[in-house]
């Protein structure tokens, strides 16, 4: 929906908050204090809005409490204005664009799209794992490090630059996760934590895995190294597309993505990702 459609569809608060609560308790109201599912509404001029009473515990709550909204003064329409930017980005938005665009600081925009990222994440642990054709790759972020004279800059595993694993089905859902480089002992507890062992894997020639390959139906690679990019329905181009984007993000909006929060970084690209087939699929149901 465009920006006008948005605003019709969430004239204020209200409306926000029967969207949250419809999206968090589809069957009714439950108490995260005690899961109750019987709960009343508390009114009232002194009553915060959106104010439950459980009829177990007795304990009052709202929709945000037990969430990453918990406890926020900021308005929930200024919320769902955040999702919205984020989710439409196509590699994902500044903080600095985010405070201009709600009338927020840019430590509050910081948070508040921290806070999405790990909305995100819980919506990914939720995808199973991968089967059928499954891509495997891996990738250094960051260009081509600023020239200094005197420094010499290590190549490989010996680079400061951050790795992400990448693990692509075919016409489906991304899984990827930072990891401290590219060895067999931090890619092979990734790829057997997010793929089934019932897949096909499809890699490039790295050593790691052909050595992964016995605890799967099927390994085939390319290698990059005689110029071999494609062979039948070989190759690893989807998961180097997918790192193409997450390097897009870093070089065009966010130019530093620190090792600590990394994780929240590559969740957001995969969540778009994943998000992207779904609304593909959708269109062509409509179509």
């Amino acid at each position: 929906m465009n920006v006008e459609q948005l605003r019709n569809r969430f004239p204020d608060d209200v409306s926000c908050r029967a969207f949250f609560e419809s999206i968090l308790w589809p069957s009714g109201p439950v108490c995260p204090h005690c899961q109750g599912q019987k709960a009343w509404r508390v009114g009232g001029p002194s009553a915060r809005k959106g104010l439950l009473e459980c009829a177990a515990c007795r304990q009052q709550f709202t929709v945000t409490v037990g969430t990453p909204f918990h406890s926020t003064k900021l308005s929930l329409w200024t919320w769902v204005q955040a999702m919205y930017s984020l989710v439409n980005s196509s590699k994902g938005v500044s903080s600095v664009y985010m405070a201009q665009w709600l009338g927020v600081s840019q430590k509050t925009a910081w948070r508040m799209l921290h806070v999405l990222r790990l909305l995100m994440e819980t919506h990914q642990c939720s995808i199973p794992q991968l089967k059928g054709i499954v891509e495997l790759d891996e990738k250094y972020l960051g260009g081509k490090p600023r020239y200094r004279h005197g420094v010499k800059h290590k190549r490989g595993r010996g680079t400061a630059k951050s790795c992400v694993a990448t693990a692509v089905q075919r016409q489906g859902s991304v899984k990827a996760s930072p990891v401290v480089n590219d060895s067999l002992a931090q890619i092979k507890p990734f790829v057997e934590r997010q793929v089934s062992p019932h897949a096909r894997l499809m890699t490039d020639e790295h050593s790691v895995y052909r050595l992964l390959a016995p605890g799967f139906v099927d390994h085939q690679a390319v290698s990059h190294g005689r110029k071999e990019f494609v062979r039948g329905e070989v190759h690893s181009n989807t998961a180097e597309s997918f790192h193409a984007t997450l390097e897009r993000a870093l070089q065009g909006v966010y130019h530093y993505m620190s090792k600590k929060h990394l994780s929240l970084y590559t969740t957001e690209a995969s969540f778009r990702w994943n998000q992207r087939l779904q609304s593909v699929a959708e269109r062509e149901t409509q179509l």
